[in-house]
């Protein structure tokens, strides 16, 4: 991106390319955002005390089938964007194997008794 001058942003005339009221741009600064490991470790245990939502559950299922195309088509109709969608359905495939783990590993227990 090049820089531009005043004289080549607005003229200050109606009409041409570089038409419209002269006015001195406001630098926009970048808002730092990061996530605490108490906010982390907040949502964890809402997660683990309220469970999954029902659509949530759906898409837990598609993921269990292998069938993540269809899971974020679901996670999109209820969320709204793409982005949010892909979001979801990791945190939810991230849940399963984590549950699918720990069970496994209870089996593992049992025989061993």
């Amino acid at each position: 991106p090049s820089v531009h001058t005043m004289s080549q942003l607005s003229t200050g005339i109606v009409f041409g390319q570089n038409k419209g009221f002269r006015v001195t741009k406001i630098q926009k600064t970048k808002v730092a955002t990061h996530k605490s490991a108490s906010k982390g470790l907040l949502q964890d245990v809402i997660r683990e005390v309220t469970g999954l939502a029902p659509y949530e559950k759906r898409i837990q299922e598609f993921i269990k089938n292998g069938l993540d195309k269809k899971a974020l088509r679901l996670a999109k109709r209820r969320l709204g964007t793409h982005g949010r969608a892909k979001k979801k359905r990791e945190e939810i495939g991230r849940l399963w194997r984590a549950a699918e783990i720990a069970r496994q590993k209870a089996q593992a227990e049992e025989k061993k008794q």
